[in-house]
């Protein structure tokens, strides 16, 4: 008897050699439902069309072995980083909106109030033809959307319509309530017809699964309260965590790594390190996204420590940085605290290095984080508390762990097993 093979085609923006945390959340659920027996088909941009704000090739290789179809499409945000930054790329927003100038301005308002539910909707079309054709070719019954963008859905609301076959929302980072939605001067004509769009999707699709559980999901339900809610949370890669031994500097040696914006609160961690760098020698790493602004504010602040900057890593790269720290540093967008526990996060905790993040104790990421061994969550203005901390950390060099119950729950197999699981029962 033929066995048959259970196929599913996932549907996002993001994938190799796009970099970031947003591309690695499918790309690993990918590797793993192949793994685990699922047959996954991939349907992306082409890396030519697409306005991808960092590249990261070597995640190509881990899913070189995934079928991946690749479209064009059309980019007004590639005409924007143009007009801002002479450049396909550097000038895509990343967890801010730059709105210092008029230019600015303008361009956030264009953006919140034409754009809806954002740029990159002009894929829409060339990604519902290939995924039509790709769904008869291959008799595929299952599909999932993963976003932001969050136009990709309605991708999947067509073809569920066409094809009736079960549809999955991925809700990655929130949808109108997205942080930084408030700084895209917003009209009640906008913020109205993107509610009804958000509204709509989650109505007809067959599940929606979010990132954590909490505000956000009590939020989700209040608008469709009829609907099947699923909490994934991204993980670690076990493989990856396990290839990369720990290499640690001489001097203590704190990291931070991923986006660093103004949106998020570095003020007070700033100057709880500049009050300890006379008392201990200190090196601090930055590696990622960081604004070159606030690089100039460490360095001016910091001038008695030890500051490195190592630019845009690979996720390997980041990997490794990770693992000589002493003491890992996260600092929480401002606005999110309640809706996102980042997949940067769960790599910090596979670590089994102590973490200082900067936020709200009492929100879902704050009380994930505090089951920690050696792990704080605390808000920027709380000074003394980092400096206890950081002490802590110092004291500890070399041996102080920070254990997670249950670890093993968070890697990226076990949370595939969790999703196969939804997939099995819609």
């Amino acid at each position: 008897m033929k066995v048959q093979v259970k196929k599913i085609l996932i549907i996002s923006y993001y994938w190799p050699p796009s970099g970031g945390s947003g591309v690695q959340r499918w790309m690993y659920f990918a590797k793993y439902l192949k793994a685990l027996g699922w047959q996954p088909y991939v349907l992306t941009v082409d890396e030519k069309s697409a306005a991808y704000p960092i590249l990261d090739k070597s995640l190509v290789n881990e899913v070189k072995h995934i079928p991946t179809i690749r479209t064009r499409t059309r980019e007004p945000l590639k005409w924007y980083s143009i007009l801002r930054s002479a450049s396909e790329t550097k000038g895509i927003p990343q967890g801010v909106v730059a709105t210092q100038t008029l230019f600015g301005k303008i361009t956030a308002f264009i953006r919140g109030n034409l754009f809806i539910p954002d740029a990159r909707k002009g894929w829409r079309s060339f990604a519902l033809k290939a995924a039509q054709q790709l769904i008869q070719e291959e008799e595929i019954h299952k599909v999932v959307t993963t976003g932001p963008p969050h136009s990709s859905h309605w991708v999947g609301a067509q073809l569920q319509k066409e094809f009736g076959l079960k549809w999955v929302v991925d809700l990655r980072d929130p949808w109108v309530t997205l942080f930084y939605n408030a700084q895209l001067y917003r009209t009640p004509w906008a913020i109205k017809k993107d509610e009804y769009q958000e509204q709509i999707i989650l109505q007809t699709a067959d599940a929606v699964i979010t990132t954590v559980a909490g505000e956000f999901q009590d939020y989700l339900k209040s608008k469709v309260p009829k609907q099947y809610y699923f909490t994934i949370p991204n993980g670690y890669d076990t493989d990856l965590m396990e290839s990369i031994s720990n290499e640690l500097y001489p001097k203590f040696h704190i990291v931070y790594t991923g986006l660093l914006t103004s949106n998020q609160e570095y003020h007070g961690i700033l100057t709880a390190l500049e009050e300890l760098q006379d008392k201990y020698t200190i090196c601090l790493s930055l590696a990622g996204q960081i604004q070159p602004e606030i690089i100039e504010k460490f360095k001016s602040k910091l001038q008695n420590s030890e500051v490195i900057i190592h630019g845009y890593l690979t996720h390997e790269e980041a990997i490794k940085l990770m693992k000589s720290a002493d003491l890992l540093l996260n600092i929480i967008f401002s606005g999110a605290q309640k809706d996102m526990i980042s997949g940067k996060l769960l790599e910090y905790i596979a670590t089994q290095k102590p973490i200082l993040s900067i936020g709200d104790p009492d929100s879902e990421a704050g009380r994930f984080l505090m089951q920690g061994s050696a792990s704080l969550m605390v808000k920027s203005e709380k000074i003394s508390e980092m400096n206890y901390f950081i002490e802590k950390a110092y004291q500890g060099k070399g041996t102080l762990k920070n254990i997670f119950p249950n670890l093993e729950e968070w890697s990226r197999e076990a949370l595939t097993k969790k999703l196969i699981q939804v997939f099995e029962g819609i």
